[in-house]
């Protein structure tokens, strides 16, 4: 499959792209924050050593990788069953790639390889103009609870799949290694700000 610009292709990840992927997100997320990027990075490695990789989508410029997609398993907590679902982070594009199309094809590739998985939802923790635009919606206007009262609603977002039913609904839980690295949710100063932002920018439906 391909993107924008003639050079760059998406294709699915090996493990010879650990490194460039490593440099890819420390690259997206230390633009502001070197510290959140390392913290991101050590993340991913974990969740790669975890055994609850789903699929990684890397975007190639030649032979340069300029951008990566993670999807990893989550749970959705239903009264009637727990049941195998996916999350999409984290989303990676280099900053010099920024603003070609990149970022918009990952995330297509991570809901495309979560529908092949045949599971219910796939969830996310991020901006919700940015994924609004790109066929998330809100999770709890579908029921879903988020795995940590620290999530923004507004941030917590999710894409349907084929595989959902009306019963399928509860809250989502995340694997351990999300919450050993604190990465489930936000913590003031930073939540407090985006709560206030989101309340402004993204009533409730």
């Amino acid at each position: 499959m391909s993107v924008p610009g003639p050079a760059v292709e998406l294709r699915a990840a090996t493990a010879d792209d650990a490194r460039e992927v490593d440099r890819v997100i420390c690259a997206a997320f230390g633009a502001e924050d070197p510290v959140e990027a390392d913290k991101v990075a050590g993340l991913w490695t974990d969740v790669r050593a975890s055994g609850h990789l789903l699929a990684e989508v890397v975007a190639v410029d030649g032979d340069r990788v300029v951008g990566h997609v993670g999807v990893s398993r989550c749970w959705i907590d239903a009264r009637r069953a727990l049941l195998d679902a996916a999350m999409l982070s984290p989303l990676s594009t280099v900053p010099d790639a920024q603003g070609r199309g990149i970022g918009t094809a990952l995330v297509a590739a991570a809901v495309g390889a979560a529908r092949e998985l045949g599971g219910p939802a796939i969830f996310l923790q991020g901006s919700p103009t940015f994924y609004g635009r790109r066929g998330f919606d809100r999770a709890s206007d579908h029921g879903f609870e988020a795995p940590s009262r620290r999530t923004p609603d507004a941030a917590f977002q999710v894409v349907v799949l084929d595989g959902f039913e009306d019963w399928m609904t509860g809250r989502v839980v995340y694997p351990e290694v999300w919450w050993r690295h604190d990465a489930a949710g936000l913590r003031d100063p930073d939540l407090a700000f985006l709560e206030d932002l989101f309340a402004r920018e993204h009533p409730p439906t």
